[in-house]
């Protein structure tokens, strides 16, 4: 029986952010590589744990159990939603960045001189400058993956900096600027190959595309649940074996095995709750569209309506920017949406971008403007310091919309 495809005003009725409204009608929120929006159910689940349940965790007593039952079901959760299968992979923190600084500095311990890591001018700074300062700290050399004109990765550059010398590969799923999807498998094989290991950050890549980490064939993984209509916490997935014998920084009585061990302090127990949520409503998401409720199946189906629907709405994006006086950073064309997230950056030479961001915001628009943290790209392609306008669609994005921002642009461009 074939899929549904995916509705977004039967999806924008969970999300009660989206009925925001200014004095020109409703917002449109543009701004999801910054942050989603979130369903009600995550915010519920969030409140009733705090209101029922909240206490720490490992004791005998109701809410600590509880609480435990949670966590356990929370790395159940991210396991198969990263594509894994061993909940203890699964590590939970404050964020994307905190978790990769922590990890980097675990990592660096056993670096030594005359090696060295490799990170792209593609990341997002949290993906780059995590790696560069600990490898400045143990004195190991850094390369830099080059971009090409079209902000894709340069895979001939990925065969000549990745040697024999090599000890990590730190690059992006996809940018968080140009929404060029990276060739991580590529990526990864090539670092196997070398003996490195392959840190991948899934931060932009997890609100519209399946994640599975057997085919990416990466070594650890990160991802950040705000994007992808959660709340505001850090999942890291890293293969067992190197969790367990990488040394963590910790505090004594803490575990010292099992994803525990690189948890440090008290974890954030409403925050894994939203987290949790947030899955689940993939799940459910992918059930009403006509799938096995069974989580991985019906986070398959999720993601393949969310991509078709998405990979609809940035060639509508698209076509309408190539008729205004804009340059698209990264793959401009319709026809290739395939290669690309729906989070489009361009620029123009009649409006700087914050001028075009605080514009777009009078009418109610809700979208970015600058590097986004991804320094690294907008210093390779001569945007400094202005940056860019970013408009980032998720699945609750209508074609409506789109032309809606596209007449708007073209009422402030000419």
């Amino acid at each position: 029986m074939p899929l549904r495809p995916l509705d977004p005003i039967a999806v924008r009725r969970q999300f009660p952010g989206l009925s925001r409204h200014g004095t020109g009608g409703e917002a449109i929120f543009f701004d999801g590589p910054a942050g989603s929006q979130v369903p009600l159910q995550v915010a519920d689940a969030m409140r009733d744990y705090l209101l029922h349940n909240n206490a720490n965790h490992g004791g005998s007593f109701a809410t600590s159990r509880a609480t435990d039952t949670l966590v356990e079901a929370a790395r159940a959760a991210f396991a198969e939603f990263v594509g894994g299968d061993d909940p203890e992979e699964i590590v939970f923190g404050q964020n994307m960045t905190t978790l990769t600084f922590h990890l980097a500095r675990q990592l660096a311990r056993t670096w030594r001189r005359g090696e060295r890591i490799v990170v792209t001018a593609s990341d997002h700074d949290a993906n780059v400058m995590p790696w560069v300062l600990a490898a400045r700290d143990v004195g190991v050399e850094v390369a830099h993956l080059a971009v090409r004109p079209d902000a894709s990765l340069d895979l001939e550059d990925a065969a000549r900096q990745i040697d024999a010398r090599t000890r990590l590969v730190a690059v992006g799923a996809a940018s968080n600027l140009s929404g060029s999807i990276h060739p991580v498998a590529t990526i990864a094989e090539l670092a196997r190959a070398r003996g490195a290991l392959t840190f991948v950050d899934a931060v932009h890549y997890a609100p519209h595309l399946r994640i599975d980490v057997r085919t990416l064939g990466c070594d650890f993984l990160c991802c950040s649940a705000y994007k992808f209509f959660g709340p505001h916490l850090g999942v890291l997935w890293g293969r067992r074996p190197l969790l367990e014998e990488i040394a963590a920084d910790k505090v004594r009585p803490s575990p010292a095995h099992g994803a525990e061990k690189w948890q440090t302090g008290t974890a954030n127990f409403e925050g894994i709750a939203g987290a949790l949520a947030a899955v689940d409503y993939l799940q459910a998401l992918g059930h009403e569209l006509g799938a096995d409720p069974e989580r991985g199946r019906a986070l398959d189906a999720a993601f393949t309506a969310i991509e078709a629907h998405e990979r609809h709405l940035g060639a509508r994006l698209l076509q309408g920017l190539g008729e205004l006086p804009v340059r698209v950073i990264g793959i401009a064309d319709p026809a290739r949406s395939r290669e690309r997230c729906p989070t489009v950056s361009f620029v123009s030479e009649r409006m700087r971008p914050a001028a075009l961001a605080a514009a777009l915001a009078a009418r109610h628009v809700h979208c970015w403007s600058g590097n986004s943290y991804a320094l690294a790209l907008t210093t390779a392609l001569g945007l400094e310091p202005d940056g860019v306008l970013r408009l980032g669609l998720l699945h609750y994005n209508t074609e409506a919309e789109v032309d809606r921002v596209l007449a708007m642009l073209r009422e402030l461009l000419g």
